[in-house]
């Protein structure tokens, strides 16, 4: 039988030939100007409810295009740091999204200038009837904003003042690197392959990389406390001017997520973290330490034999997916063979992982540096989580596409527990299953208390924000004290300047980009005990529940295809229960290895 190679880097050129020095690409921004003039001129005309589908219609082909170009930039610019044309065409194309969003804001007004009555019977006709909830929300929100004239400076005045700083600490970050030294020879490492060190074996190795990385951040972080002030000034001014007095508003509205919600999770959540810290007692014991640091949550327990080649890791994900779901497997092994990912571990890598849609031409690519451990084996799945989460919305209109980032985490946790789960069956010796068992915790950790940490921490920051401008000093405190409470005080150092080197304070996307993850992470233990139950049979309702994703408040979804109401206890419960008898197996097989 005939073995599939799959190649570690991605495939650009088949959406334009020639990477930054395109001039196909240049020719395909200059014709999004053209057709986005057009959508303004139309959206200009548009008066009342029967010229809206039409206007509908030219905002889907535009919004596909500027996806498609954005897409295609970020690609560029995470593959090579040092892609100067790459940031160029990255400011284009920024350009373009804040005229776009001029344009949706004028949209926006017509929208609600349009009487009551008109809407409700327009929202009746054929074309619009499946568009109902995102243009009901959509007029909701506009009428919650400022006038077209004062929202237009807004969006005008944000690519100078404020995208432009996420656009600087990206800069920063891109030219940064991590001193280390191995038999006598200093090695200057990129930050995402330093990173990659904390999962080292070694104590000693992990703690020199974390001294390096504490001095490297702490040097830039006079820069980084400005970017961050910035970011969440411009923020809070434009609330301000809004009347938004709850900086969770946002976020909570962006995640189609009820306050509510979010409460009952973070309690549910406190309630379960004494079983962790029991964890990580335990995984002190095993390092031979009195008490982990933060460049240890990572550190392997237990002994995975050798590294796990790329090839090893795909077929691994590929066949594990396909006893979930012969569809997820078909379109895995698709991806792989026409180079969605790239994981090349090489120098000049952004940091992290992504997964990016192409939506004019039907495709994602995924974005990682993959060097072999069980950790990358996951995060390789979770990537490809996402992007079969876009194949799911095949044939969903694309205005109900645009999901939500809670939700947005529900495949790709799904697709990693698929995975991870199997490495723990698969063990071959109890030392590997121990190791993989424990790197399943790792992630439990990351979620539900370094989460924690950042939502602590981000909390805290916008209310002295409010008050003026957050020191270094001041912000390293408010990471430490976010840090202790997250963790429960389990940890023997802690990391005071994850502020800085976290990229997802400093994007500029919106707020708080941190509960969705665990949202993601909880709901998809819930899905995932649904698939367990009912075999393959469930691949077909898993993919309807994924199709729902861009088109209803999370609660009603919760409640359509899973029965089961986000807002009490019962449904967190259940996910936060599997994960403390995870910890009690950890804890059973390591009794007779302290």
């Amino acid at each position: 039988m005939k073995i599939n190679q799959y190649v570690e880097t991605w495939d650009l050129d088949v959406f334009f030939l020639g990477g930054s020095d395109s001039e196909e690409f240049k020719q395909y921004l200059k014709e999004l100007e053209s057709l986005m003039n057009r959508f303004r001129v139309h959206a200009e005309q548009c008066h009342g409810m029967e010229q809206l589908p039409s206007l509908l219609d030219e905002y889907k082909t535009v919004a596909a295009k500027i996806r498609e170009a954005s897409a295609f930039v970020n690609c560029l610019k995470a593959q090579n740091t040092a892609d100067k044309k790459a940031s160029q065409l990255g400011n284009t194309v920024t350009s373009l999204y804040a005229e776009l969003n001029n344009i949706l804001t004028l949209v926006d007004q017509k929208l609600v200038s349009i009487h009551d009555s008109e809407w409700e019977l327009g929202l009746q006709w054929e074309e619009l009837k499946e568009l109902s909830f995102v243009i009901n929300e959509r007029r909701r929100r506009a009428k919650e904003k400022l006038s077209l004239e004062e929202e237009t400076l807004i969006q005008s005045l944000s690519v100078d003042g404020y995208h432009s700083w996420g656009e600087m600490y990206a800069d920063i970050v891109a030219k940064m690197t991590i001193p280390f030294e191995e038999n006598g020879k200093v090695e200057q490492l990129s930050v995402g392959q330093a990173s990659n060190k904390f999962s080292h074996p070694d104590r000693t190795v992990r703690k020199q990389v974390a001294e390096e990385w504490e001095k490297a951040w702490g040097n830039q972080a006079d820069l980084f406390t400005r970017t961050l002030n910035h970011l969440g000034g411009y923020r809070l001014a434009v609330y301000k001017k809004r009347g938004w007095e709850d900086v969770l508003k946002e976020p909570l509205d962006l995640n189609r997520m009820e306050k509510e919600t979010l409460d009952m999770m973070w309690k549910q959540i406190e309630q379960y973290k004494a079983p962790l810290v029991r964890y990580l007692q335990r995984k002190a014991e095993l390092l031979g330490i009195d008490q982990v640091a933060w460049y240890d949550l990572d550190a392997p327990v237990g002994k995975v034999t050798g590294k796990v080649s790329y090839q090893e890791g795909a077929e691994f994900i590929i066949r594990h997916f396909g006893k979930f779901g012969k569809k997820l497997q078909n379109f895995t092994e698709h991806a792989f063979l026409d180079r969605w990912i790239e994981a090349e571990d090489r120098p000049g890598k952004r940091p992290g992982g992504f997964c990016t849609s192409f939506p004019e031409s039907g495709q994602s690519r995924i974005f990682m540096t993959y060097s072999g451990t069980p950790g990358n084996i996951a995060t390789l799945a979770h990537e490809l989580g996402h992007a079969f989460h876009q194949y799911a919305m095949k044939g969903v209109h694309p205005l109900n596409s645009f999901y939500a980032m809670n939700v947005a985490e529900t495949a790709s946790t799904f697709a990693e527990m698929i995975v991870a789960d199997a490495s723990v069956r698969e063990a071959r010796t109890k030392e590997e299953k121990v190791a993989l068992l424990e790197d399943k915790l790792q992630r439990s950790v990351a979620l539900l208390m370094n989460i924690h940490a950042r939502f602590l921490f981000e909390t805290a920051f916008y209310e002295e924000r409010k008050k003026g401008w957050v020191s270094t000093e001041r912000l390293n405190e408010l990471m430490y004290q976010a840090q202790q409470q997250a963790y429960s005080g389990a940890l023997a150092e802690y990391y005071p300047y994850f502020w800085a080197s976290k990229l997802h304070f400093h994007i500029t996307g919106v707020p708080f980009y941190n509960f969705p993850y665990t949202f993601g992470y909880l709901f998809s233990l819930g899905i995932y005990a649904r698939a367990l139950e009912e075999g393959t049979a469930f691949e077909d309702k898993y993919i309807a529940l994924l199709k729902d994703t861009g088109s209803m408040q999370v609660e009603d979804l919760a409640y359509k295809h899973l029965q089961v109401d986000l807002t009490q206890k019962d449904f967190w419960e259940h996910g936060l229960k599997l994960i403390a008898q995870e910890v009690e197996e950890f804890l059973e097989l390591t009794e007779d290895m302290i």
